[in-house]
């Protein structure tokens, strides 16, 4: 797959000349969200293209799962996220001639994304067959203030003759999808065709469809309207699937015509087709009555107030500035108005991974949602929250107590047909539980605001359920599978047990906190006092001849794996059956490590240092995620340089490709994880104690950090320079109290505090990777 280059700028994403063999990665790249409604970036003609795809959060068909040995509890269903009614695709013909960039006549393409107007601008020019050189500007949007809009302006000017110019505008029901060998045919007849058109018709100057998806019943509706400048007749059409208009215009030398589109879209599970076809109009009408400029300037004003608050500033690495931008962007604009739904781990940028959500949803995006966006996150929060009662009826099909969510999913049911990589990746219910709870502590907000309290204690109770003690009184965790996949099904997994610790002491003191609304929920000081007994019995193995945790009983004695002879076979998965990874010292991301960070308290400065070095040296990143975590620990641990190498793979994931597979989708999680990798990794940023703690720090590459973010309603900046790191107020009630390098300092407003910037010393030499398995950067 050939990667698009970009030309490194702060506040673009601009692509100097459109290569048609980057297109499949370039569509991702320049996909535009809000959480609600999705559109990947492709070009306004229908060819070529790799994937079209228009999305809207929570719509999705069933499809059948198949087992050649089904086993007790195994979902019968999976779910995929489906294209719905695609407004983006606007066709040129200029004397009888289709635009098509592969074909000769193009001496201009480019396009630009446009961080602070969160427009995707684009700019052709075509020499026609007939010799007329047009002119063809479009602009795109997906509304941050009109959650259901989509606009686009189209512009087409004849620079140098005249021309006969035809503009075909179409909303088409029917979205082809890339065909995906699950094995089983009739997956392929549930996701080729999943909807069902029950409406449509035309306008003079657009038109509408209603459609429901046919397994699943969601119903979808998407009306589309144009304004024309310039002398044009317009008329509209409709045939099979799809609503079609079409403007047609003579150019002299010098003349423009313009189109302005706006799509509307409307969703819901027991609406009538009309009543969504009212929603889907109405927001068509508003848009239109904004007009193009009030949509431009009110996305302007929503991102203007988006980086007051969460702009990051990084000297001496423009390209790695470019990158954090962008992925701050992507991942506000992939909450910023969704309700009732999850975050995907692509977001609504494409179909990887079916549209489904994960546990590093809550792992990685939340946390920077809650620092930058809480009340995205307290969205996200309450959609988890409302998933509750299927989690509890999981935990009973497992023969459990409490709630065991879904590993992966669309609407809180489990669909993973693989149980070792997913029931047995029970952390997914600490993760989410930490997120829960972390909210609480950088907001402040009580307990059960969120719906947190009712979370705390089901996940409390499964973890008992789960869990055994031993006749030495030890509590064990068996059958487990953590973060690392390269490893399935183990006893007493570090990042599991101590996970589940966190998740038993939180809900302890949270009971505490909230003794009334616990007891309705049944909870006795008895059934406290044994998740704290449990808790401060959990396991945690330690191997003495190493002085290192094995990342599972008896990892350190598993076969090593032979990366010199290997250095081929990446992704592992793809060249090696599970049953001999599954015994071999690899690990496909951090686990361990992953434990280093979250559960901070439970490890010596020593034992981060050795643990972090064994395991640096048997992890291959065959998973995206794996980088902004090992960027994280290796500043934790001194070894700034390192931390900054993986801070660049994990931020240069999409705009450089590096896993090979932006295709299917932004990778979501590592975009909130290179904040978090700065942040937490160089900034040293900690939110899992009372107060905020920072540990700023510089690469010898880096002359100055700067970010902000919310803590217990103050938005505070943190800037660095070798000099020394200034904290500053910038609102929200003093004073606040912030522990730098373990000193507390009290920030009140118009007066900064300047703190000496610290030298670490790495307790050990900077660690290796597997051969090949350096950071990609």
């Amino acid at each position: 797959m050939t990667a698009p280059r970009f030309q490194v700028d702060p506040w673009l994403v601009h692509e100097p000349s459109v290569d048609p063999a980057a297109i499949p990665v370039s569509e991702t790249v320049f996909s535009l969200s809000n959480g609600f409604l999705g559109v990947r970036g492709t070009l306004d003609e229908a060819e070529p293209c790799e994937v079209h795809g228009t999305f809207l959060s929570g719509v999705f068909e069933h499809y059948p799962l198949s087992y050649p040995e089904a086993g007790y509890g195994d979902p019968s269903h999976g779910q995929a996220m489906v294209s719905v009614p695609d407004g983006t695709q606007i066709q040129l013909l200029v004397d009888g001639a289709s635009l098509d960039i592969r074909a000769a006549g193009t001496q201009l393409h480019q396009r630009t994304l446009d961080l602070r107007a969160g427009v995707l601008e684009r700019q052709v020019r075509w020499r026609a067959p007939s010799g007329t050189i047009l002119e063809v500007r479009s602009a795109r949007l997906v509304s941050l203030a009109e959650r259901g809009v989509l606009a686009v302006r189209y512009t087409v000017r004849a620079v140098d003759g005249r021309a006969h110019v035809v503009v075909r505008s179409d909303l088409a029901a029917v979205v082809g999808r890339p065909t995906v060998e699950k094995g089983d045919p009739r997956v392929a007849d549930a996701l080729g065709d999943p909807l069902e058109v029950l409406v449509r018709r035309h306008t003079d100057s657009g038109g509408v469809l209603s459609c429901r998806t046919r397994q699943s019943g969601i119903g979808v509706a998407a009306a589309v309207g144009h304004e024309v400048e310039g002398a044009a007749s317009m008329t509209s059409d409709g045939g099979g699937h799809t609503v079609s208009t079409t403007i047609v215009a003579e150019l002299a030398e010098g003349q423009s015509l313009t189109v302005t589109k706006v799509v509307g879209y409307a969703w819901a599970r027991e609406s009538s087709a009309e009543s969504l076809l009212g929603l889907a109009s109405a927001a068509v009408q508003s848009a239109q009555d904004r007009g193009w400029d009030g949509l431009a300037d009110a996305q302007r004003e929503v991102l203007d107030g988006f980086w007051h608050d969460a702009d990051v500033e990084v000297e001496g690495d423009p390209e790695l500035q470019q990158a954090l931008r962008y992925d701050l962007f992507q991942v506000f604009c992939a909450a910023a108005c969704i309700s009732d739904a999850p975050v995907g781990a692509k977001g609504l940028t494409g179909l990887g991974y079916d549209g489904h959500t994960f546990w590093d949803i809550e792992g990685f995006v939340l946390p920077v949602l809650t620092l930058l966006r809480p009340e995205a996150a307290a969205r996200l929060l309450h959609w988890r929250s409302s998933t509750l009662d299927e989690a509890r009826h999981r935990a009973g099909v497992l023969g459990l107590q409490g709630a065991s969510f879904a590993w992966r999913t669309i609407d809180g049911h489990e669909c993973s047909p693989y149980w070792p990589a997913s029931t047995a990746a029970m952390h997914v219910n600490a993760d989410i539980a930490l997120a829960f709870w972390l909210y609480g502590n950088v907001t402040g907000e009580p307990p059960d605001g969120v719906g947190s309290l009712p979370v705390m204690v089901e996940t409390a109770r499964l973890w008992m359920s789960v869990g055994r003690q031993d006749h030495q009184g030890t509590w064990h965790l068996y059958g487990m599978t953590g973060p690392d996949e390269y490893t399935g099904v183990v006893d007493d997994n570090v990042f599991t047990n101590l996970m589940a610790r966190g998740n038993l002491r939180r809900a302890a003191a949270m009971v505490r906190v909230a003794p009334d609304r616990a007891a309705q929920l049944g909870v006795t000081d008895e059934e406290v006092e044994s998740w704290e007994a449990a808790a401060d019995s959990a396991c945690v193995p330690f191997d003495e001849t190493l002085g290192v945790h094995p990342m599972n009983d008896n990892f350190t004695g598993y076969r090593e794996w032979r990366f010199e002879e290997r250095q081929d076979d990446y992704p592992i998965q793809e060249h090696h059956h599970y049953a001999k990874i599954y015994r071999r010292q690899v690990l496909k991301q951090a686990d361990l490590v992953q434990a280093l960070w979250w559960c901070r308290d439970d490890f010596t400065p020593e034992q981060v240092a050795r643990d972090l070095d064994y395991y640096e040296a048997r992890t291959v990143r065959d998973s995206s995620l794996s980088a902004a975590v090992q960027a994280v620990v290796c500043a934790q641990a001194g070894h700034l340089d390192l931390a900054l190498r993986y801070l660049r793979e994990s931020a240069l994931v999409d705009l450089r490709d590096v896993q090979g597979d932006t295709v299917d989708g932004l990778h979501m999680a590592a975009a909130a994880g290179s904040w978090l990798a700065l942040v937490a990794g160089l900034g040293g940023v900690r939110l899992d104690h009372e107060d905020l703690e920072i540990a700023p720090a510089l690469p010898a590459a880096l002359t100055r950090t700067a970010y902000r973010l919310r803590w217990r309603g103050c938005l505070l900046e943190v800037e660095t320079t070798r000099e020394g790191t200034i904290l500053t107020l910038l609102d929200g009630p003093g004073p606040l109290p912030v522990l730098v390098d373990g000193e507390r300092y009290e920030l009140r407003a118009d007066a900064p505090v300047t703190v000496t910037l610290r030298d670490p010393e790495p307790m050990l030499p900077e660690p290796r990777q597997p051969v090949g398995r350096e950071p990609r950067t």
